[in-house]
């Protein structure tokens, strides 16, 4: 079903007021039922992600840092089967993922005197038994599992769904007999920047001529719109006009 601007509002406001849990996921499902999971997953995700932004430098501070890490020490050394670092996250209201990073960005400059490249992190947060330590290996993992919406789990999800999405879409034109040039042919031809499906003869929907089509797995709110017209579509509709997203 469609979603008015009222209704949406009215889902941004309530997620306002709530931690971003898979608890919290189901109350939200409870408070919207008319709305399909996936919408809701997808507002609350982007939802999420504005606040992580907002906040996003004070948990970066060196003295933010240094409170995190010794933290999580003392911590663990109480107790070092308690999710500390997930229970902090929760705590300061930081993506648990994004907490695993700095935790384990500080634990290696400390062991290797040195600052650690990003690609080391990724890799060990993808693969937390790379982490010369045990017990951090186990924090980061119950991390990365118990983040909605952040992380290489999140990360390989939604990659997949976007894919899915774009098969669906390839399989509707091909259903209509539509001839289309997909996103692979013409980065073959040398285009940077390319929409998934180029019609090679445009069809009329409601009233517009269309010409290329964009699939997208996420919901499109306005702040969503408004990037994806200054990086993405301002330089399709400049080479082929009208389109569909």
């Amino acid at each position: 079903m469609k979603l008015t601007k009222a209704q949406y509002d009215e889902i941004a406001q309530f997620l306002g007021h709530v931690q971003p849990t898979r608890q919290s996921l189901r109350k939200l499902k409870e408070k919207f039922p008319s709305q399909s999971q996936s919408t809701l997953l997808s507002i609350f995700s982007q939802e999420y992600q504005k606040q992580i932004k907002r906040t996003h430098a004070k948990h970066h501070t060196a003295e933010a840092i240094e409170t995190y890490y010794q933290r999580y020490l003392n911590g663990v050394m109480k107790n070092a089967a308690a999710p500390v670092l997930l229970e902090l996250a929760n705590e300061v209201d930081f993506a648990p993922s994004l907490m695993a990073r700095i935790v384990l960005e500080r634990f290696l400059q400390e062991k290797e005197q040195a600052i650690p490249s990003k690609t080391l992190i990724n890799s060990m947060l993808r693969d937390p038994s790379q982490i010369p330590d045990g017990v951090l290996a186990n924090q980061v993992y119950q991390c990365t599992v118990n983040d909605c919406c952040y992380g290489p789990l999140v990360d390989c999800i939604k990659h997949a769904i976007g894919h899915e999405h774009e098969v669906l879409l390839r399989e509707m034109l091909l259903e209509k007999n539509l001839s289309f040039i997909a996103e692979d042919q013409l980065r073959a031809k040398g285009y940077d920047k390319t929409p998934d499906f180029i019609l090679e003869v445009p069809v009329a929907v409601e009233g517009h001529i269309i010409h290329w089509i964009e699939s997208k797995a996420s919901f499109g709110d306005e702040s969503s719109h408004q990037a994806y017209l200054q990086d993405q579509f301002w330089s399709y509709w400049n080479r082929t006009l009208d389109c569909m997203i």
